[in-house]
């Protein structure tokens, strides 16, 4: 299940990377190799407009515009969402229109809210 959140935070760049990996790592998530399975995944795709790169962290996430399971979620919470150097995310969620992505349906409690 992938998901996207958009957050306020105090922390620089770096610093939200370090708290999202702890948050990783208390929930098992073992980093034995690249690419391992995961028990869990999170990744810092953009931080307001800014450009960043370093050699843990490169924002905009290099490879977010590939990825419709990024982008469709992104673009839910924010339909107008312009990805810094890239452009808008729904021109490159087009581009994406070959992968397959099943969007599941809300919670039930979530519908009758």
């Amino acid at each position: 299940i992938n998901a996207v959140a958009q957050v306020e935070t105090s922390l620089a760049p770096r610093a939200l990377l370090d708290a999202l990996l702890d948050i990783e790592h208390r929930h098992g998530r073992e980093r034995s190799f690249r690419n391992a399975p995961r028990t869990l995944d999170l990744d810092l795709l953009l931080y307001g407009h800014a450009h960043f790169h370093e050699e843990a962290l490169t924002l905009p996430h290099p490879r977010m515009c590939e990825r419709g399971f990024v982008l469709l979620p992104l673009l839910e919470i924010a339909p107008g969402t312009v990805i810094p150097g890239r452009g808008p995310a729904a021109d490159w969620l087009a581009a994406c229109a070959d992968q397959h992505i099943t969007v599941l349906p809300p919670p039930a409690a979530a519908v009758n809210a």
